[in-house]
């Protein structure tokens, strides 16, 4: 539907919050409901920008995500103990101020100001509402997979929008047709998203015919992300998934970790075929593309694609402005000023830095230790630490330009109860 009618996405995504509202309200937020809607919102946010779903305002979703929350907390509040979270919230505010009195006076103020703080907030009021609230394995389960259904959308939407890839290979750079038309760095991580879910679900589900479904999804999910051509996504949902796997396995009983060897077999035997279909399909670009060389070959001399010098040009930025920061929204217009380009951030942590100053350095503290320090108190977690690292590594190379690392992030800070049975009793069979 979105393929063919591209402007009734717009009113799709308009039902869809229409209806999570509803839900919400006519329970109360009893079951959640909050985060089964942000879950799936945050599942749709590409497929809605790619289309034009969006128009309202590009940043809609990390304010769908926001509005959920908050109106889940509404009804069943948040622990005393998220103070941190709080905290962060605060902390975000001087800059808004130093933004007001700086900001160029050709720049819209209060646009510059929301893609900016649009991310943050919406991290800081999704750890709010999740921190230590109590969710059975099932339900996060379920919580997961109401965000995969709409990358599985997504993702027939870019095979009917590019059905032959070949057609549309230029070189190893990050390729847009391939990715709908849109960012394949956006792209690539939600399609990562998708495959960590998928290999979760492998060993969490106890059904044959779903764990069928869900490996032909890994390889479904798997090939259009290697041909957008952008790395981050897929190398970031292979490290999530070896640490998931790392903790399952350590908490699985023998009988199951014997089963765990079997599903890796199938596992790396789908992987193997997808790769080597991908670099069939583009002429072995896609080996080249990994290896850091250009078509020709050619080793490329910035593996960072230019990164690197955004960073360093927003360290630069908080070195000369290390208390306050330039102010929220200002890197693009300081970095022109520093280098005569205004590219924008791919680094959270250094743009946090620059725009903040010495409360970005606390905020970041904030972030990183308390959900550590939680962790530390039940280590034998499944998806914490795979959580955390899907956050920290996504706004590395991809900052927090969509919703998903936001929304991650305060999934990692939930307490899911039933972790430490095995076998039949780790989930409830579907």
């Amino acid at each position: 539907m979105a393929y063919l009618f591209r402007d009734g996405v717009r009113f799709m995504f308009l039902a869809i919050l229409a209806y999570f509202v509803f839900l919400i309200i006519k329970n109360a937020n009893r079951n959640d409901e909050a985060l089964f809607a942000a879950a799936y919102v945050v599942g749709f946010e590409v497929l809605s920008r790619m289309t034009g779903g969006v128009g309202f305002s590009y940043e809609f979703a990390k304010y769908c995500v926001i509005g959920f929350m908050t109106i889940g907390m509404f009804y069943r509040g948040f622990q005393r103990k998220s103070w941190p979270y709080l905290l962060f919230l605060v902390l975000l505010m001087p800059s808004i101020l130093v933004s007001a009195i700086y900001v160029d006076f050709n720049t819209k103020f209060y646009n510059v100001v929301g893609f900016n703080l649009s991310g943050p907030l919406c991290l800081g009021i999704s750890a709010l509402y999740c921190y230590d609230r109590k969710v059975s394995l099932e339900k996060f389960n379920n919580i997961l997979t109401a965000c995969l259904m709409p990358i599985i959308a997504m993702t027939m939407y870019l095979y009917l929008y590019t059905p032959d890839t070949r057609d549309v290979l230029t070189g190893t750079a990050s390729n847009f047709a391939a990715s709908g038309g849109f960012g394949p760095n956006q792209v690539a991580t939600v399609l990562g998203l998708g495959m960590f879910i998928v290999f979760t679900r492998l060993f969490l589900v106890k059904n044959k015919f779903k764990n069928i479904l869900d490996v032909s999804l890994l390889g479904f999910f798997g090939f259009r992300a290697f041909v957008t051509f952008s790395r981050g996504g897929v190398i970031v949902a292979g490290i999530c998934a070896l640490i998931f796997l790392f903790f399952y396995f350590r908490n699985a009983g023998r009988n199951e970790q014997n089963s765990v060897l079997t599903k890796l077999i199938v596992i790396g035997f789908v992987c193997i075929i997808t790769w080597s279909f991908t670099s069939f399909v583009t002429g072995g670009l896609i080996d080249k593309r990994y290896a850091n060389q250009d078509a020709l070959g050619r080793v490329k001399k910035d593996i960072s694609t230019g990164r690197a010098d955004l960073i360093e040009a927003e360290l630069h930025a908080f070195t000369k402005n290390p208390f306050l920061g330039i102010g929220a929204g200002r890197t693009k217009e300081y970095r022109f000023a520093l280098t005569g380009h205004t590219s924008a951030t791919h680094n959270e942590i250094s743009r946090t830095l620059s725009e903040h100053g010495i409360f970005g350095v606390l905020s970041l503290l904030i972030l990183i230790f308390v959900p550590v320090a939680k962790w530390l108190s039940n280590p034998r977690s499944l998806f914490t630490i795979a959580l955390i690292v899907f956050w920290f590594l996504t706004i590395n190379h991809s900052s927090m330009r969509i919703a998903a690392p936001a929304f991650i992030y305060g999934l990692s800070v939930l307490s899911i109860s039933n972790e430490r049975k095995e076998e039949d009793t780790l989930i409830h069979r579907e």
